[in-house]
């Protein structure tokens, strides 16, 4: 009977040993799975808490880069014509441009004449333009404006291939009508430009372009080359336009064109910038043409929201723009 009662209780006491090193396990193993949700937690905590960042998009308007610009760039460099803005030009996420002409490998046909001369409204631009606008942070053109053209569809593809292979994007294309349009995603923000050239396109296309995308992204671009050249004030058909635009889905909408600034309008609580007058041009030849307006805006990543800042362009007669 000894015997087996101390059987018994070796038996009794190996369990309580093994059943204790079983709990303490099992404590560690919780210990170590408690420890990993808490990690887990501080990571999506982290992720949640993460701000996330505002889009910064700078719009200016007519860039051309012929006739004594062209000269000036030849002696000075192009950098030079961009000195006094660069840096406005780069505290921003995006640069937004009308290219107003071709960039092409033909010599120039305008760079010595007069107005009224033959070729003095024909541009073309050095291809040493596109590396120069992605440099200066302009990495979006408009090409959708009458002087795209100029040197026909041989200079529409060369422009392509240039703005292409310097990693500037473009839209506009005035011979592709349907689905002509660019969607960029900038810090999780899409945005879609339309273009709308008033001398290449029926307003309805850029409707049915406008309404295409609209919920393909979070906002609506359209940035239009239309107007009369000079006039400070859009006539009505041109206001009509801009508002069938929102009507349709925009929610802002850039001008150029006319070479001076014309009205900012509030239109259903959308903005209309009917013209920003001239960015980069040789018209020295009046006060209003050497003036123009580059307009920020600032997109909160969360409502979506826009807000905008005018800055003041000025043309100096050495070829440079100066902001203010």
């Amino acid at each position: 009977m000894k015997a087996k009662s101390l059987k018994i209780t070796v038996i009794f006491l190996a369990s309580i040993f093994l059943l204790g090193c079983s709990f303490d396990d099992e404590k560690s193993t919780s210990k170590l799975f408690e420890n990993e949700l808490k990690n887990n937690d501080v990571k999506v905590l982290n992720a949640i808490s993460s701000p996330k960042k505002e889009v910064s998009i700078l719009f200016v308007g007519d860039l051309m880069f012929d006739r004594y610009i062209r000269q000036v760039a030849e002696k000075k460099g192009n950098d030079f014509i961009f000195e006094k803005v660069t840096e406005l030009l780069k505290n921003n996420d995006l640069v937004v441009a009308n290219l107003e002409g071709p960039i092409t490998d033909n010599e120039s046909v305008s760079s010595e004449t007069i107005p009224g001369e033959k070729g003095h409204l024909s541009f073309t631009f050095n291809r040493s333009l596109a590396e120069t606008l992605a440099k200066q942070n302009i990495k979006l053109v408009n090409i959708g404006n009458n002087h795209i053209l100029n040197f026909q569809k041989n200079g529409l593809d060369q422009t392509e291939k240039y703005l292409m292979e310097s990693d500037v994007e473009y839209f506009g294309d005035p011979i592709k009508i349907e689905n002509n349009y660019l969607i960029k995603e900038i810090n999780g923000i899409k945005i879609g430009f339309v273009s709308y050239n008033q001398f290449g396109e029926k307003i309805e296309a850029t409707i049915n372009n406008i309404k295409s995308i609209k919920d393909k992204v979070d906002i609506v671009v359209i940035y239009t080359h239309w107007g009369k050249e000079y006039e400070k004030t859009p006539i009505n058909n041109i206001k009509n336009s801009a508002h069938s635009f929102v009507d349709a889905g925009a929610d802002l909408i850039i001008g150029s064109h006319p070479h001076v600034i014309q009205d900012i309008e509030e239109y259903k609580r959308k903005k209309i910038y009917y013209s920003l007058g001239n960015f980069i041009f040789d018209q020295y030849f009046n006060s209003e043409t050497q003036k123009g307006i580059a307009v920020e805006v600032k997109i909160n990543p969360d409502n979506k929201e826009m807000k905008f800042r005018e800055t003041q362009l000025f043309l100096e007669r050495n070829g440079q723009v100066l902001s203010n």
